[in-house]
């Protein structure tokens, strides 16, 4: 039978779009396939479907999301009654039931909707559907004791009505009453309840929400400026020197359209950092010349410049009664909701009381998924060299949204700033350091030139060479202050591992560094080494690459079955290529009897149950391997592309192994989402070093 989780409120204004996307994401961690039904809704399409449909890569036919909209609900309601209203809704959801695992059902939203005691009826619905119920409660402008008697009185309407209550989620509270809140409602109420925090910048809205909203022309601006979210609103009408002290980080500055000289100031502000702004609006649909413009796109290239009809007065009234919406078009905005949920919410226990069974597929969002949750649940702190390079500070701004790990960007401070704020970052958890006016530069220096002084490296040197931000970066790492490096975006491969080969070395049970990818396939994941590094290995260092290989794959949840690749399998074939495989072969049985290898062994035999039980029946690792071992870089390099490309496979790596502690290599095409996985994937590998003291 179908699990379904409804996900439901007592009222509007509970932000509850936050527990919705947490609760998917939950979901999604664990089985493949999931689908959404809203049993009533004011319009089609709905835009949190289409955040969920976009984000989560759904493939429901959204004619089926839907059960009535709630015109249509009220009428059948008030001439035919509530039975006849429920029983279509309940056959509506069951036919999205027998396509799904499980269902994540999103309640009534209790606004203007003239559906008499919408309470009730999402009550019944979660207990037509066979639903196990999430609450959520609003706790915006309430103090602690109202809050806590609000949840309670939830709580008990819900239970009352033969709700199977999993979890109480009380949501924008003041952050200074949380852990008040928190604590007060654990001992009184007999679910698990979460509490979380307003965030001012879900509920900020976007400068392309606004300029939507006022019917707005955009005069300068690019997709990400107008993505960035309006903290708060600064109206300018005094003197540029008053305007500039009333500047606060993420405003959006309201001017009439004619005062030049606070349009270019404000946007000079935000060049220089000081802070950085949202944007411009312009009242009065007065826009500046040509040249004012031309000078503010060079001053703050990408920042939004916005004209609107309306004059101060009206204009402030709509901007304040504005609200930030998560959609498809918000993807930053979402990020900073799964960051919120995964921070306040007990996810494993939540998940647990869930209780859905973990599909046997694994596809590559789930991979993803658990990634991040790996690294998270154990944090560590992560050195990007390439600081002043867009992706990763896109990269950067996902990972702190969702609170994956702590991170420091190396590069010139001012440089990182200005990028970020014209991006719309916010870096103010992140570490910045720029190598070349670093205090730790001349002990940087002193460090190198002793583990290089064999290679007749002075300190002078040495103080050329650790300004470098790989080798900064690298010894950051060595010295324990941080505890992984990942760069490559922009530099070369060797730019990025040759410190590390200097500095940090291999560890001491291994003869080599080598890489593996994780091919995530549509419903598994396999393991490829070494399709990175290592040219031509002889058969010890192929034997030391498949127990390395072996170790990542337990490492992140792939149980190890190895296969030694070659063009033959078994003893039919011969030759010199073949050969090292067999030795590398038995050389790992030899030294790891645990590990359960074949070899030599061709791609298919390896992979394909069928033609398994042809060339090698009977064996425990052929037509079920996950460690897949190239015979050298020729053929693996060659192979992962054309699977990631043939198969539409996620190649996530190469992720370096062999090293004492760990430094990771990106393609200098490597995407946000790349970047993202390969620092997680380095927190993670660094979870199991021992931290300094």
């Amino acid at each position: 039978m179908t699990r379904s989780v409804y996900v439901t409120g007592i009222d509007r204004g509970d932000g509850r779009q936050v527990v919705d996307l947490g609760v998917m994401e939950l979901l999604t961690r664990q089985v493949d396939r999931v689908g959404v039904f809203r049993p009533l809704v004011h319009d089609d399409p709905d835009r949190l479907f289409e955040l969920l449909r976009a984000r989560y890569r759904l493939s429901q036919d959204p004619g089926t999301v839907y059960g009535l909209d709630y015109h249509a609900a009220s009428a059948i309601q008030a001439e035919q009654g509530t039975d006849e209203l429920v029983s279509r809704l309940v056959e509506r959801f069951h036919r999205v039931a027998a396509d799904y695992e499980v269902v994540l059902v999103l309640g009534t939203d209790f606004a203007a909707t003239q559906l008499p005691d919408e309470l009730a009826l999402n009550a019944r619905l979660a207990n037509e559907f066979g639903a196990s119920v999430i609450a959520v409660v609003g706790g915006q402008d309430q103090d602690a004791e109202s809050v806590r008697a609000e949840t309670r009185n939830a709580y008990r309407a819900y239970a009352g009505l033969g709700c199977d209550v999993l979890a109480m989620i009380v949501n924008r509270v003041a952050s200074a009453d949380r852990e008040v809140i928190a604590e007060r409602l654990s001992a009184t109420l007999p679910v698990p309840c979460s509490v979380l925090p307003d965030d001012p910048a879900l509920s900020a809205p976007t400068v392309a929400q606004i300029t939507a909203a006022l019917d707005g022309t955009v005069l300068l601006g690019d997709d990400a400026g107008l993505a960035r979210d309006a903290l708060d609103f600064v109206f300018g009408g005094a003197m540029l020197p008053n305007l500039l002290k009333a500047l606060t980080p993420g405003c959006m500055v309201v001017t009439p359209g004619d005062r030049s000289d606070l349009v270019v100031g404000s946007l000079a502000a935000h060049s220089a950092g000081t802070p950085p702004i949202a944007g411009v609006l312009l009242t009065l649909n007065e826009r500046p010349g040509e040249e004012i413009l031309t000078l503010a796109a060079r001053l703050a290239p990408g920042t939004p410049v916005v004209s609107v009809a309306g004059g101060s007065f009206p204009t402030a009234g709509e901007l304040f009664a504005l609200e930030g919406k998560l959609n498809a078009a918000t993807p930053r905005k979402a990020e900073t909701a799964l960051g919120l949920f995964e921070r306040h919410v007990d996810t494993a226990a939540l998940l647990d009381r869930i209780s859905v069974a973990r599909s046997g597929r694994v596809t590559p969002m789930m991979f993803e998924h658990e990634l991040l949750e790996q690294a998270r649940a154990d944090r560590r702190r992560v050195v990007l060299p390439e600081g002043t390079e867009e992706r990763v500070l896109r990269a950067a701004d996902v990972l702190m949204r969702r609170d994956v790990c702590d991170l420091t960007l190396l590069g010139d401070p001012d440089v990182i700033r200005k990028k970020a704020a014209d991006l719309g970052i916010d870096l103010a958890s992140t570490q910045l350091i720029d190598p070349q006016n670093s205090e730790l530069r001349q002990t940087f220096a002193e460090r190198y030139a002793q583990l290089r002084a064999h290679r007749g490296v002075t300190v002078e040197l040495a103080y050329d060479v650790v300004s470098d931000v790989n080798y900064f970066g690298t010894l950051m790492v060595q010295e324990g202050l941080a505890d992984g490096m990942v760069s490559g975006a922009v530099h070369s491969t060797a730019a990025t591992i040759r410190p590390a080969f200097e500095i940090i070395k291999t560890k001491p049970d291994a003869s080599i560094v080598s890489s593996v990818f994780f091919m995530c396939l549509a419903d598994k994941v396999l393991v490829y080494g070494d399709c990175a590094v290592n040219p031509d290995p002889n058969a010890e260092q192929l034997a030391d690459i498949a127990v390395q290989s072996a170790v990542t794959a337990a490492r992140f949840g792939v149980e190890p079955r190895i296969a030694m690749l070659s063009y033959s399998t078994g003893t039919s074939g011969s030759g010199a290529d073949v050969d090292k495989v067999r030795e590398a072969t038995d050389r790992v049985r030899a030294s790891r009897p645990d590990l359960m290898i074949e070899g030599p062994i061709q791609y298919d035999a390896a992979v394909e149950p069928s033609v398994a039980a042809t060339k090698l029946p009977g064996s425990e690792v052929a037509g079920q391997a996950t460690v897949l071992i190239f015979p050298d870089l020729n053929t693996g390099n060659n192979t992962y592309k054309a699977v990631q490309r043939s198969a539409g496979a996620v190649a996530v790596g190469p992720v370096l192994q062999g090293l004492r502690k760990p430094v990771n290599d990106l393609s200098r095409g490597a995407l946000v989402q790349d970047i993202v996985n390969t620092v997680a994937i380095t927190a993670i590998q660094a979870q199991g070093e021992e931290r300094p003291a």
